[in-house]
Formats: C-alpha cells, structure tokens, sequence
C-alpha cells in the first residue's frame, strides 16, 4: 500500500487520517505554503510552517484552528512521520517529508531553486518518492538571475521615468511582490496596491522586516513625481489604478516568456522573475532527491512527465486543481514553439 494516495480531496495518508494542500474539506491539512490554490478555506484543522500563521488568519479567518511547526521539525500521527522543509518559493514556503512503513515521501507543493534573500532556500530532500510541480515543465522556460532581471526592471522603470511616465509592475500581492520590493528598494518611490500592504503586515508580524511603503492611493497625480507602483494582476480593472494613467504597465512572471502571451495581455513589458523552478531547475531538484518515482502536477504534467520516464524514471502525471503561477492564458503550442529571447 502506497503511504500516500491521490484521492478526491487531493493527497491523502489513509494511515494517518491527513490530507496535503487538500482542495475538498477534510479534517486535517497540512499546507505546503498559503497561496489561495493549496490553503482553502474549510478545514477543521491546519498544520502549516509558522511563517504562514499571520497569512492564513488573514485570509481563511483569525478563528481557524492553526498549528504551527517549524522547519526540520517533526510530527507523529499514527506511527507516520512528517517534517517541513524549505521550498524556496514564497516566505514560509515548504516540502512536506512523510515517512513510515519503510517509504519515504516528498510532496514538493510550489518551489524554485534560486535563492531570492526573502525565502528560505530551497533544499532538496532523499525520498523514493517525490511529488513535483510542473508549471513551468518546458525546456523553453529557463529563468535569466535574479540580479540580471531586477536590473532590466529598474533600468526599465528609469528609462520610463525620464520620458515622464510612472511605471505599473503587476505581481502577486504574497510572495513576488514582496521579492521585488526588496530587490527594487534603492530605485525610487514605490506605492504599494492596499492588498500588498496587507500581506506586508502579516509578514512583518511573523518576524519578517519589509518597509513600511505608501499607499497608491496616497500618490497624486499632476503634483507627485513620476513612480513605481505594484497592484496584483486582478487589480488591472481597478477604478483605483485609473487614476495612474497615462503610465507604463509591466507584468512581472514567468509566462511573460512567451511573445504571445506578452501581444496578449497588451502591456507594454514583461519581465520573466518568477517563483517557481524552470526547467533546469526542476530536473536538478529532481536529482537531488534520488527519488525513482516522480508524480508530475500542475502544469505542463503530460510533457514533463513523458520526459523524465524516456530518462528511465517511473513517472506518472497527476491531475490535480492546482493552478500554480496561473498564465492569463494558457499558452498555445504554436506560442511555446516560437523563437524567445
């Protein structure tokens, strides 16, 4: 019997009555990190790394039942063992281990292998099985450094500025826009959508130390000088970025890769920083488990999957509903073909 099982609810350890970043409702979730796809709400009980706590509350309620466990740290239910260890993708972000009945399980949850100076860095993990994600599982998607792309965006947004124009990052409002605060701290003025500030908040009450930035709401046009502004994505229709134009919009992701993604969204720029692993880096995460089962999910799971079984891997693909970095779009075959730079 398989220690763990992918049922209706998602992962599951029969043997010790838990699911992993379970999407239907279950009495115990243990939660990899707290984006919205692997941290729903309904749950009667949550176990998550303790970085997590502050985000949760916020958003699944302050009343939830939370248990918090740190890294390396170990639990025992039922004669089954788990652990949290880093992933690397978002603060508080983690692989879960589970061992017992002479197996041993890694359930990945969402990672990426470059250290960003935000998360902590991702570390592989030996088990004979290992759950992976797969968003960006094409030899195509192959991430420049992190310090190369916060160049391109700050020499982007200055060159922007000199023509008069204030410049618009889209990024998620937990985990990357917090990343490009950091990286972009010395470029300028930078205003903050209010969920952005929210999720700041939450981080800094579990410890982290992210500065206290303005508003957009606060920046007035035709009196202020031109500045950086993030919003999440969904906020493209806000009645509160209208008041920004005319500026310059910029998304902030990994499928920005991809030109017709990029003709697609009809934003003036795209800079490839993602939070999850590209191809190289999925493969080297793979070889760092030993692992010699590997279960392919979210993303492109069919491609990956084919792949690492014609390099002698016992692969499977896992349909799951995750979304992962979800694109605007999925890109087309024809798309993922074209030549990118």
């Amino acid at each position: 019997m398989d220690l763990l099982q992918f049922g209706p609810n998602g992962i599951e350890c029969p043997l010790a009555g838990v699911h992993i970043d379970p999407w239907g409702k279950v009495d115990r979730a243990l939660l990899t990190h707290a984006h919205a796809d692997h941290a729903r709400f309904g749950h009667k009980h949550y176990i998550a790394h303790a970085h997590n706590r502050a985000v949760l509350q916020q958003r699944l309620g302050k009343n939830i039942s939370l248990q918090d466990i740190e890294y390396e740290d170990t639990i025992e239910i039922n004669g089954i063992r788990f652990s949290w260890h880093p992933a690397g993708h978002i603060p508080g972000s983690a692989q879960i281990r589970v061992s017992g009945k002479n197996q041993t399980w890694v359930v990945s949850g969402d990672y990426k292998t470059e250290y960003d100076d935000l998360s902590m860095a991702f570390e592989p993990i030996r088990c004979s099985h290992f759950i992976t994600e797969c968003t960006f599982g094409l030899p195509i998607y192959r991430w420049k450094p992190q310090a190369v792309m916060a160049q391109a965006i700050a020499e982007w947004h200055i060159h922007q500025v000199n023509q008069g124009y204030s410049t618009l990052l889209y990024a998620y409002s937990l985990g990357k826009a917090q990343r490009l605060i950091q990286l972009l701290k010395e470029v300028g003025p930078i205003y903050i959508h209010p969920s952005i500030a929210e999720m700041n908040r939450a981080l800094n009450s579990v410890g982290f130390q992210l500065p206290e930035l303005p508003l957009i709401s606060e920046w007035r046009p035709k009196v202020d000088s031109p500045a950086l502004f993030l919003a999440p994505p969904g906020a493209s229709s806000d009645k509160l970025l209208r008041r920004l134009l005319p500026c310059k919009e910029a998304s902030v992701s990994g499928w920005t890769l991809v030109r017709g993604l990029r003709r697609r969204q009809k934003l003036d720029h795209g800079f490839a920083l993602s939070d999850h692993a590209d191809w190289p880096g999925l493969l080297s995460a793979i070889e760092g488990t030993g692992a010699e089962h590997i279960y392919c999910t979210h993303g492109f799971t069919a491609e990956f999957s084919r792949y690492l079984s014609d390099q002698g891997f016992n692969s499977k693909e896992i349909h799951t509903r995750f979304f992962g970095d979800a694109a605007p779009q999925p890109p087309s075959t024809a798309e993922t073909n074209e030549s990118i730079h």
